[in-house]
């Protein structure tokens, strides 16, 4: 089980509250990524199917060239194929499904209530809570998250509420995805090991949806976008690698606050590069959820 406590090395990366920043970046890079790839008619499930395809092979193949193996005992595949399906399988297809209708930046806010979805997960277990600040900053960027979401998206294009309830599934899923990483994580597993394992089973799953959504011929879409594709194997790779050591070094609540700063890229890039407009209203809920994670770092920093 991964714990906070157990990686006490001073290299940033081994920090729970740079590792946030960075894999939050990378999150948000992925919903204008996208946007492109529905703008390149490339099927959802074909763009989820990248997104795991790309961060396993790449993550693999330097794994490999290190001289390191990956795990495939009952333990591990067990591991890998729950951490799939509830944390990427799920999630990417909710995500590259409703992004067309809520829009880039909506979608990636859709990710700020993941926090609260997996504190009162957590609630429920063993693990151990935040402290009385970073329950602060959960609080806070959840009432952002509140306030976004009472706009319903982009300005004169309110989405309707079948969009929004199918929104709300990317946040629960990953909720479980991220407290269950923590009660199942394997003695001495490599964050790197796991995410390559997790995004292996991932891409066998999407591979099947594919085959029965639009069939193998639609893989060709990626073919014909070669530098869209090969950009979010890069980001996917590199966001994954942050994202399974955060988990180990933060825990799922800090984890899940990566949200929160996926948003706020989110939100920015739909407005500077696909002139998305939110109102004043969407706005001033952004810079509550940023009030949130500033609070949260600075929890972090404290329990250090």
């Amino acid at each position: 089980m991964p714990d906070s406590t157990t990686n006490t090395a001073p290299s940033p990366l081994n920090r729970a509250a740079p590792l946030l920043l960075i894999t939050g970046v990378l999150l948000g890079l992925t919903f204008p990524l996208g946007k492109l790839s529905g703008q390149a008619q490339i099927p959802p499930a074909v763009w989820a199917f990248l997104v795991a395809a790309g961060a396993s092979s790449i993550l693999l193949m330097i794994h490999t060239l290190q001289g390191r193996k990956v795990n495939i005992s009952k333990e591990y595949l067990q591991f890998y194929c729950i951490s799939a399906s509830v944390s990427l399988v799920i999630p990417n297809l909710l995500i590259f499904t409703v992004i067309p209708k809520l829009g880039a930046g909506f979608t990636g806010l859709m990710f700020t209530l993941s926090p609260i979805f997996t504190l009162a997960l957590q609630s429920l277990t063993r693990l151990k809570l935040p402290s009385a600040l970073g329950l602060a900053g959960i609080s806070i960027g959840f009432i952002g998250a509140i306030i976004v979401a009472s706009t319903r998206g982009e300005v004169g294009q309110p989405a309707s509420i079948i969009w929004l309830l199918a929104g709300l599934g990317i946040p629960a899923s990953l909720a479980i995805g991220n407290v269950y990483r923590t009660l199942a994580w394997p003695t001495d597993a490599s964050p790197t090991e796991l995410a390559i394992g997790s995004n292996l089973a991932a891409a066998s799953f999407l591979l099947i949806v594919v085959a029965l959504q639009t069939g193998f011929a639609s893989l060709q879409t990626l073919i014909f976008n070669p530098v869209l594709s090969l950009t979010q194997m890069i980001v996917a790779a590199l966001m994954f690698h942050f994202y399974f050591r955060l988990q180990l070094v933060g825990g799922p609540i800090y984890l899940s606050q990566i949200s929160y700063v996926g948003a706020a890229v989110a939100l920015g890039t739909g407005t500077l590069l696909f002139g998305e407009r939110y109102s004043q209203i969407t706005w001033l809920g952004a810079c509550v959820i940023i009030v949130g994670i500033i609070g949260s770092v600075v929890a972090q920093r404290r329990s250090t």
